[in-house]
């Protein structure tokens, strides 16, 4: 007797098409093992938040290009009695806006490097990111009288090979846990709640200082005020980071694009 066998085709595609998604998903697990191993395992890992039972919050400011901000929040900072807080300059900035950084430096806050030009370090070769991190060193070093050891990269952009040479130029790499997205300029109202509901112990808070956030100094006031009343105390990132060890998030390589 024979027997004749009828095959659905549709099936048939699916379900080498499935197989085909399983093989692909279990390579990408296992290429991906040791990306995420140095994130979260031993190896230098960026810093988002610190663990802290105290109410101490880290406000952060980037800037990379603009000479019309800054100074407004330099005033809010100073009108509101803020002593603390971290601006992260990138180096050609600081090159053409020599005063705005003494006035920075005047006033006590920290500074860290935004490094020099404002691209994605993970797109470049190990010896242009070591070039980057060290130009910009040395600008800032010639400002402070010495080297700066905290670093946010361009678009807080950055892969393992970035962090390790970071690392090995003695640099902290520092994220946020808040993002005030006021880089969006999507209304004073809109930056003020995402931080303050946003806002907890230990947190580092990302702001601009550049031209194209034309919101961040009408915020800013408000976000003081409203965090103080929570009971919250203003401090650098290196003095957020003495009171306990830092939280390593592991996270994958990312590329955040921003526009600053």
């Amino acid at each position: 007797m024979s027997h004749f066998y009828v095959f659905n085709g549709k099936k048939i595609k699916q379900a080498v098409f499935i197989g085909v998604a399983v093989v692909f998903a279990a390579g990408i697990v296992y290429s991906e093992r040791g990306n995420m191993a140095v994130f979260s395992s031993g190896g230098p890992a960026a810093i988002y938040n610190v663990k802290t039972e105290k109410k101490q919050i880290a406000l952060t400011f980037d800037i990379s290009w603009g000479e019309t901000r800054t100074a407004p929040i330099l005033d809010v900072l100073e009108q509101k009695g803020i002593k603390n807080a971290t601006f992260f300059l990138s180096s050609p900035w600081s090159k053409s806006h020599p005063d705005i950084v003494k006035r920075i430096i005047k006033n006590g806050y920290e500074i860290g490097s935004h490094g020099h030009k404002h691209v994605n370090y993970s797109s470049l070769g190990d010896e242009e990111i070591r070039k980057q991190i060290q130009t910009a060193d040395g600008v800032l070093k010639e400002f402070t009288g010495k080297s700066p050891n905290l670093i946010r990269m361009p678009n807080g952009d950055f892969d393992k090979r970035v962090l390790g040479i970071a690392d090995q130029l003695g640099y902290k790499v520092i994220q946020w846990d808040t993002d005030s997205l006021d880089w969006k300029n999507p209304g004073v109202d809109t930056i003020i709640n995402r931080v303050v509901s946003k806002a907890h112990p230990g947190d580092i808070v990302l702001l601009h200082a550049s031209d194209s956030c034309k919101q961040t100094h009408e915020a800013l006031p408000a976000i003081i005020d409203q965090l103080k009343s929570k009971g919250y105390e203003f401090v650098t990132v290196t003095e957020l980071m003495k009171q306990a060890q830092t939280e390593n998030k592991a996270v994958e390589e990312q590329s955040f694009k921003q526009v600053y």
